[in-house]
């Protein structure tokens, strides 16, 4: 498989993912936060794991468990609690620092060097996060501001391990585990926090979608990705989840888009392209 198709790939799942908030706010029943995150990936990660039936031996049951409560479980249920504390626009611009903290993670860890042409990108694109989103009438919750920076400190450390620790499992498995125990992070939290609601078939279809593409394929992409490209190309591609919840909003929801906004859209990609032309030179392990 060629570099620009696992690129283009990968560029899925952030494109799926921005069709989460649709999908909760026409679909879901309302005020299930930790409920979608629950229906979203443990079924996903039973799926896989059964499907798969490969188990991780020794130390990568510990590893397993790890990178899916930082990838999923964790990320996942700060994310909720952003999203009900902040209004979106703060909540998306804030978790747009992620790739900026995989590249400090990749230099001061795996003693990495990055052009400095990654680096400019990186806090580019989290300037052109502001531009489009960024309102003056948006309310601030500490709470809030913190469950966002906790949940994107979260993934990037998952996708940055998730290349640097060896793991020895096939993609599906890989993924299947990882989702399973993010399952079971988020299973007390819902227990405690929520409770099971009347369902109806639309809200069943809403699951369904959450599940088998939010979860099973875009998380098997995902990881796809991280294996085959750098950690800082794949963080980079992140920042498409917001231009595309951003982009149907304006087609299906009639959300307005400004000159501003359209201005801060073309910077986050040019970002993105200049961090993949930056660090795409070899697909090899950095």
């Amino acid at each position: 498989m060629s570099r620009l198709t696992i690129l283009l790939l990968t560029m899925l799942t952030p494109l799926i993912w921005g069709s989460t908030y649709i999908v909760t706010t026409e679909l879901l029943p309302p005020n299930q936060p930790f409920l979608a995150a629950l229906l979203r990936v443990l079924p996903a990660g039973l799926i896989l794991v059964l499907c798969t039936r490969v188990l991780p031996k020794g130390k990568d049951w510990l590893k397993i468990a790890i990178l899916g409560i930082l990838n999923v479980g964790l990320m996942q249920a700060m994310i909720f609690v952003a999203a009900y504390r902040l209004p979106g626009g703060l909540a998306a611009i804030l978790a747009a620092i992620q790739p900026i903290i995989v590249m400090i993670l990749m230099s001061a860890v795996a003693k990495v060097q990055l052009p400095k042409a990654a680096w400019i990108a990186g806090v580019t694109g989290f300037l052109g996060m502001i531009i489009m989103l960024y309102s003056p009438n948006m309310k601030v919750d500490m709470v809030g501001v913190l469950a966002a920076l906790t949940g994107a400190l979260s993934m990037a450390c998952g996708t940055f391990f998730s290349r640097y620790w060896k793991v020895n499992l096939p993609l599906f498995a890989f993924t299947g585990w990882q989702l399973l125990f993010a399952g079971l992070f988020i299973l007390p939290i819902f227990l405690t926090m929520e409770s099971w609601p009347t369902m109806t078939l639309t809200n069943i279809m809403g699951y369904i979608y959450l599940c088998l593409f939010g979860a099973v394929i875009a998380y098997i992409l995902w990881f796809q990705g991280i294996k085959q490209l750098s950690p800082a190309i794949v963080s980079s591609l992140g920042l498409l989840t917001p231009v595309s919840a951003f982009i149907l909003g304006w087609i299906f929801l009639g959300q307005k888009l400004s000159i501003l906004s359209f201005v801060g859209l073309v910077i986050i990609l040019g970002s993105i392209y200049v961090v993949q032309r930056s660090l795409g030179g070899s697909t090899k392990r950095q």
